[in-house]
């Protein structure tokens, strides 16, 4: 079995490549590094074959497609305000890449395609929790880019026949989460916070609350999409099912000091997913609980002592172009 990873050097990715190998997969991973780390594979580099381009350059990556199995296509730009200052940017990776990686699969008769798409497209929900069929409402480039992205695959599965299904994923953590940009993950910028010995940032009152799912089980669903020939054109939740508060999160990771600044507009008090179409469909449900998993990534700390340390000021400084956009 030979699979392409897009964006394999990136938090999820280099996962993904991880668990591949174990299932016997010959895995080509692709990725420009612009985002993702070479550090991040370094337990599988000598057994993978690491290509660095660009998806925006079509001819660069067509012939890479020939013979191959199954393309996981996780390669994107992320982060709300760098896409609302270069929105350009956002449209050609998201959008124009995504179509070229689409092109090549055709052109190549890849077997499987699957799409990392996000839950951003759904803006600011009606409902709680949330599932496939809300309405579509993003906030921001980024999420618009993404919801484009997923189009363009569930386009191309109905015009040419290409299996493929889009896994819209919640918020997702665990090690190698990112920590840079001002909308990191947020486990990524408390850890590294708290390794600095400096204030746990927390936006708004840290009442709101999101979805976390842990790495492994967001792999785990890639891993149930591909072995499923005979699903295609669909699109699938991907999330705990759970909620839990962003100042529970602080508690759990052991901040002693907080540090509170203002709530951003266009974020959404909640993040919830409804799972029951992928608990169905696929038998995939998340293994890892939220303490668990901050039990686990407590354990591998150290991965974040060089990480950059975002302070209130600097994330206030970062996120202020933002709020100028929304109150024109």
């Amino acid at each position: 079995m030979k699979s392409i990873v897009t964006g394999g050097g990136g938090f999820i990715g280099s996962h993904l490549c991880e668990k591949l190998l174990t299932l016997g997969h010959k895995v080509i991973l692709i990725d420009n590094f612009s985002v993702g780390k070479i550090e991040n594979l370094n337990k599988i580099k000598n057994k993978i074959r690491i290509i660095k381009r660009d998806i925006r350059n079509f001819k660069s990556i067509k012939n890479l497609f020939k013979g191959v199995d199954n393309v996981f296509h996780l390669a994107a730009l992320a982060d709300i305000v760098p896409s609302i200052e270069n929105p350009d940017n956002y449209f050609s990776t998201n959008v124009q890449g995504t179509y070229n990686v689409l092109k090549a699969s055709v052109d190549s008769k890849v077997k499987r395609f699957i799409y990392s798409a996000s839950s951003s497209c759904y803006g600011i929900p009606k409902k709680y929790p949330t599932c496939e069929k809300q309405k579509i409402m993003p906030e921001y480039p980024y999420a618009l880019t993404k919801r484009m992205g997923e189009e363009l695959v569930l386009h191309f599965a109905k015009v040419y026949k290409l299996n493929a299904t889009s896994l819209r994923f919640f918020n997702v953590y665990g090690p190698r989460a990112r920590t840079s940009g001002t909308y990191g993950a947020v486990f990524g910028v408390f850890l590294a916070q708290k390794l600095a010995k400096k204030p746990l940032t927390i936006v708004g009152d840290g009442n709101q609350k999101r979805d976390f799912t842990y790495v492994s089980d967001v792999v785990d669903s890639f891993v149930k999409v591909a072995k499923r020939k005979n699903i295609s054109s669909e699109i699938y939740n991907v999330g705990s099912g759970k909620t839990i508060s962003i100042n529970r999160i602080a508690q759990l990771l052991g901040g002693k000091e907080k540090v509170f600044i203002p709530k951003r507009p266009g974020e959404p008090d909640i993040t919830f997913a409804d799972i029951k179409k992928i608990r169905k469909d696929l038998n995939w449900k998340p293994k890892i609980s939220i303490e668990e998993g901050v039990s686990l990534i407590l354990k591998n700390i150290k991965d974040w002592k060089k990480a950059p340390v975002w302070t209130p000021n600097k994330i206030k400084k970062a996120t202020k172009k933002w709020f100028l956009y929304l109150k024109k």
